[in-house]
């Protein structure tokens, strides 16, 4: 017998600090019948902020508004502490479209994560200036868009936007694509673009990362995903993780092994995002992992 899908939905929301904040949500949610399954928040106290992401059913006696009469009777609560604010049912998968060259490993990677169901986002399409990673990407039934630059940067980041707006995505994922997007494209996307980059930030920028941490003789290499701003590589950080390296690794080496972090960093934060767990605070990001 299959078990009745409970009504369930995540709120999240920003504001100046104050007393009160939640007691007002709490309420409203109790007055609701709604069940709270998961609360967490975070007060920045230097920026005088307050942050805060609540995950809630409905109890056995049902909610008494669907979503849109939830967002209708929360705005009041919104309006009064000057929230910026985002409801949504719990089972929405946020649709993204994904942007590669020819490095294959993240992109592999979200796909199985995607297929096998571990990953809950609805992947709308693959953008690519090569045509290497075609084949993977329409062996799992996606769509594959190859728009090479041909000298006409502004041509090619027009249609790449395109595809985005009309595939309705809500993210666009740099999974080792490399292009510098233009400050254009970057203030189109703001606060809704994600890029993997092969460091542990701010360390080796540019061409061949590994072969300079080789030379430097590091000790850890890592990776970092963060938003894409207009200052290259210095948005704000979602997600870093670290492995030791010595003397002995060459710079294959550390290739293959910043690879898998690359992956695994990129992952998560695409997880974190999907489960609405990543709130935006200045040039830094609250996680509520």
């Amino acid at each position: 017998m299959n078990e009745k899908t409970i009504p369930s939905w995540i709120l999240t929301l920003v504001c100046a600090d104050r007393v009160g904040i939640v007691a007002a949500v709490s309420q409203f949610l109790a007055e609701r019948g709604g069940f709270i399954t998961d609360s967490q928040q975070y007060a920045d106290r230097e920026a005088g902020l307050f942050f805060m992401r609540v995950a809630f059913e409905a109890t056995d006696t049902g909610m008494r508004f669907d979503t849109a009469g939830l967002r209708d009777e929360f705005a009041d609560i919104g309006t009064r502490f000057a929230m910026d604010w985002r409801l949504t049912e719990a089972a929405e998968r946020p649709r993204m479209l994904i942007a590669v060259s020819k490095g294959s490993h993240c992109l592999a990677d979200l796909l199985h994560r995607w297929q096998t169901g571990t990953l809950a986002v609805d992947i709308m399409g693959v953008v690519s200036n090569h045509p290497d990673m075609r084949r993977i990407t329409e062996w799992h039934g996606i769509p594959y868009h190859e728009l090479p630059p041909n000298g006409d940067k502004a041509a090619q980041e027009a249609a790449l936007l395109d595809l985005f707006d009309r595939s309705r995505s809500e993210y666009l994922i740099l999974a080792r694509y490399m292009q510098v997007l233009s400050e254009n494209l970057v203030d189109r996307l703001a606060g809704r673009c994600v890029n993997i980059h092969h460091s542990f930030l701010p360390g080796f920028k540019g061409a061949r990362p590994y072969h300079r941490a080789h030379e430097r003789g590091v000790k850890l290499i890592g990776a970092t995903a963060h938003f894409v701003t207009a200052d290259l590589d210095e948005g704000p950080i979602i997600e870093q993780a670290v492995e030791r390296v010595d003397h002995r690794a060459t710079a294959d080496d550390m290739i293959r092994i910043g690879r898998d972090i690359e992956a695994q960093v990129l992952a998560r934060a695409v997880d974190w995002l999907a489960d609405r767990r990543v709130l935006r605070n200045g040039g830094k990001t609250v996680v509520f992992r």
